[in-house]
């Protein structure tokens, strides 16, 4: 008997050491912070009970309820989607600010472009720019319009504006005859072969239009990104990877250990498995980040963009002084092949004081932009693409240091999904077949989402359309044309009896690139008649839009 009040003495003196830390603790930390999430504390325990009834986290002792369970599973899943909401939010700010100064500055671009234009022909030409600016007006409306993604044919554009522009000197230069339709088509065939405004058609079409194709499938870029991460991030939480939150986020609290923080590596494989499919984005993510870097690069250097566009004006006045200084010569020609001109007037309006206009001097300067250069805006997108270039796989990561992990130094003290110690599993690699063996989330490697499975044929469809854009090519953006609907088919063509089109010198266009997907890694430039071969009934729509052919208006 005296050894057993011994034994029983000695108990009394070191109960947590040998019995196990099994003595009941207070619930007011659990209490506390139940209550700060909005939830009642009446039926919560104010000392640790039995937790038999726990269906989420471990069954031993606890300071929470079923009920308490269930409400702190719905607040880790909500505060779950806040967190991957958030960091979204994040990079759709940054890409929707670097798309709005760029799209700002390059339609300044061109506002300043035509303005200068106005300027110059004004004091050049008097009155011949007065009553003859509407083509000049459509040229600028037409290059408008082709940035913002309607379904225009580029060169077509500029080769009828060449043709509008070739009648108008004409009819200028021969104000006293009378000119029909026909004679300006037969005039046209003539004149074109002469090179009426030298080099600087050949200009606009090798250097111009590539910009323009850059420039466009860029901006369209930073806007299809936009969509992306904000699609992406309102994809749900599967349940499974709601119950795992739940034993990360709160079982802790349940089990009277608020003070410890969970184990990085057990926060990582749950956040691994819980944005398994998101990060299968990584791949064409980063492609299309490299190609708009890349495409980016084309906006600098001592071709830049900046000066090309604002260039515009200079060029065409250009043009129009070389089909003057050689008026007589295509006129000449232009007689020879198509007849003689029946006389309306004998006095020309060139003498006419008000037609004359004045030479250009120095002191009329062009007008200038405020807004910053295009180097530094360049150099500030390229800097901001590559910080998201491994958005998808550095996620979880990023997540788990903002849910403040015990980190490494503390992996012997921190939450591992059961109790306080090391985390033992290994970390799961990234991406949705990896997560097969994930040992704190069950995924269905068989089952991809499919609102992410689509993001990943948009991101895959606009990389290519910005490597055709970089070598050259352009590329048809009707499936996407969410900013310029209305203005692809009919709207841009503003000329009276437009209709009657004379191409300048048509026979030089390029062939047109059509936007497939990358099936083996290369690129696969088709025609109007391909179709995008996909099996998924929720791509039908992306299947029509990649069939339709880039027709010209």
């Amino acid at each position: 008997m005296m050894w057993i009040s011994l034994c029983l003495a000695f108990l009394g003196l070191f109960p947590s050491t040998v019995l196990g830390d099994q003595r009941l603790k207070t619930c007011s930390d659990m209490r506390m912070l139940y209550s700060s999430k909005g939830f009642s504390v009446a039926g919560a325990p104010s000392a640790e009970i039995s937790g038999e009834h726990l269906r989420i986290c471990p069954q031993g002792y606890t300071c929470c309820t079923s009920e308490m369970e269930d409400n702190l599973a719905k607040r880790s899943l909500s505060e779950f989607e806040a967190m991957v909401r958030n960091a979204s939010n994040t990079v759709q700010m940054m890409l929707t600010t670097q798309h709005n100064s760029f799209d700002s500055y390059f339609q300044e671009l061109l506002d300043q472009s035509e303005k200068n234009l106005h300027r110059k022909l004004t004091h050049m030409y008097g009155l011949l720019c007065a009553e003859n600016s509407k083509i000049f007006k459509d040229l600028f409306s037409e290059l408008r319009h082709y940035y913002k993604g309607a379904n225009i044919n580029l060169e077509e554009v500029l080769n009828e504006f060449w043709s509008r522009l070739m009648e108008c000197q004409f009819k200028h230069q021969n104000p006293h005859y009378q000119i029909s339709d026909e004679y300006l088509e037969c005039m046209v065939k003539h004149a074109e072969p002469l090179r009426p405004f030298g080099e600087v058609p050949r200009f606009f079409k090798m250097r111009l239009t590539r910009v323009f194709i850059a420039a466009r499938s860029f901006v369209r870029s930073l806007s299809l990104g936009t969509d992306v991460v904000k699609k992406v991030s309102q994809v749900p939480p599967s349940p499974e990877c709601a119950r795992a939150m739940m034993r990360l986020m709160y079982c802790p609290h349940c089990r009277s250990m608020a003070s410890v923080k969970p184990c990085n590596n057990y926060c990582l494989n749950i956040l691994k498995g819980c944005l398994a499919n998101h990060a299968d984005l990584d791949s064409e993510w980063r492609n299309l980040v490299d190609s708009m870097v890349q495409v980016a690069d084309r906006f600098n250097g001592p071709s830049n963009m900046e000066s090309l566009v604002d260039t515009i004006y200079m060029k065409i006045a250009e043009a129009i002084q070389t089909m003057r200084d050689n008026r007589a010569h295509i006129s000449s020609k232009v007689l020879q092949g198509c007849g003689h001109l029946k006389s309306v007037s004998k006095r020309s309006t060139e003498d006419d004081p008000r037609r004359r206009g004045k030479p250009y001097s120095v002191e009329e300067r062009p007008v200038s932009l405020a807004t910053p250069p295009m180097d530094r805006l360049v150099t500030e997108v390229k800097m901001k693409l590559r910080d998201v270039r491994q958005l998808w796989v550095t996620l979880p990561s990023a997540l788990c240091s903002e849910k403040v992990t015990a980190g490494l130094a503390n992996e012997d003290r921190c939450w591992n999904g059961q109790n306080r110690g090391r985390y033992l599993p290994e970390v799961m690699a990234d991406g949705l077949a990896n997560q097969i063996n994930n040992p704190e989330v069950e995924v269905d490697i068989t089952k991809p989402d499919m609102t992410i499975r689509q993001q990943i044929m948009q991101l895959r469809i606009m990389t290519n359309r910005l490597r055709n854009a970089y070598n050259g090519n352009d590329v048809d953006f009707q499936d996407t044309s969410d900013d310029s609907s209305g203005s692809g088919s009919g709207d841009a063509c503003l000329e009276d009896g437009c209709s009657r089109r004379r191409f300048f010198n048509a026979a030089t266009r390029s062939p047109v690139v059509y936007a497939i997907p990358e099936q083996s890694g290369k690129s696969n430039p088709g025609n109007g008649g391909n179709v995008l071969q996909c099996s998924a009934a929720s791509f039908h729509l992306l299947a029509l839009a990649l069939a339709l052919p880039f027709f010209c208006r």
